[in-house]
């Protein structure tokens, strides 16, 4: 059974920072593309960032040097360290388990296998 599990989420206030963490299960983590993904309400939901099994990663251009993925393969854990949070990027957070990588760096949710339940951001002003 593949299982998803985010948690880190909460409150912060603009200029602020989270940790978000994924426990991954049921896959061969080291040999497995993970990454993140996050929907606003109405909006269609977005690549965030990937991490591939072979070292290689990938940021959308609105959270790049301020985002950074990361994993600890003694935990099967997934991370994403946000920094100098904003505003807009509100929304609800999800661990996806890829299927394929994308070339250009240019991901969408076609290239997604499983997903987590989502865990939640919210940035105030």
């Amino acid at each position: 059974q593949v299982d998803l599990v985010e948690s880190g989420g909460g409150l912060v206030q603009a200029g602020g920072s989270l940790r978000l963490s994924c426990s991954v299960s049921g896959v061969p983590f080291s040999s497995v593309g993970l990454g993140w993904f996050r929907q606003a309400p109405g909006k269609e939901r977005e690549f965030v960032s990937v991490s591939s099994h072979y070292g290689e990663t990938w940021y959308h251009n609105a959270v790049q040097g301020r985002f950074f993925i990361s994993r600890d393969n003694a935990k099967n854990t997934l991370n994403l360290q946000m920094n100098n949070l904003k505003a807009e990027d509100t929304a609800l957070y999800f661990c996806a388990k890829l299927s394929t990588y994308s070339p250009s760096g240019d991901f969408s949710t076609k290239n997604v296998r499983f997903w987590g339940q989502g865990t939640q951001v919210t940035v105030s002003s």
